[in-house]
């Protein structure tokens, strides 16, 4: 599975509704802990198969940001039955993400 780009218009459906646990990055282009996150994402995107990776670019859906008061970035939540399971902020390695998505 690849990374999924989450807009307001499909979070709900691939998000919120989602049967497996999902790694939400809110992040920005003009972030550098964003992108140096991104590899990371990107390799989690192509190896995860039991959850969804998503992003999130709080400069394009600024709603989103609000809704789930998004400070600082790069912020990863992993949503779990619709409801938000572990939250983190900042450069994080690998092993960290997978550990938030048990």
């Amino acid at each position: 599975m690849s990374v999924l780009h989450i807009t307001k218009n499909n979070f709900e459906e691939e998000v919120l509704k989602s049967k497996v646990p999902v790694l939400v990055d809110f992040w920005a282009t003009w972030c550098g802990p964003c992108q140096a996150l991104g590899p990371i994402i990107d390799e989690l995107g192509s190896e995860v198969t039991d959850a969804k990776i998503c992003k999130v670019n709080v400069d394009e859906e600024p709603e989103l940001a609000r809704q789930f008061k998004v400070m600082s970035i790069p912020t990863l939540i992993v949503f779990k039955d619709g409801e938000i399971h572990k939250r983190e902020m900042g450069l994080k390695e690998k092993s960290v993400l997978l550990e938030m998505l048990k």
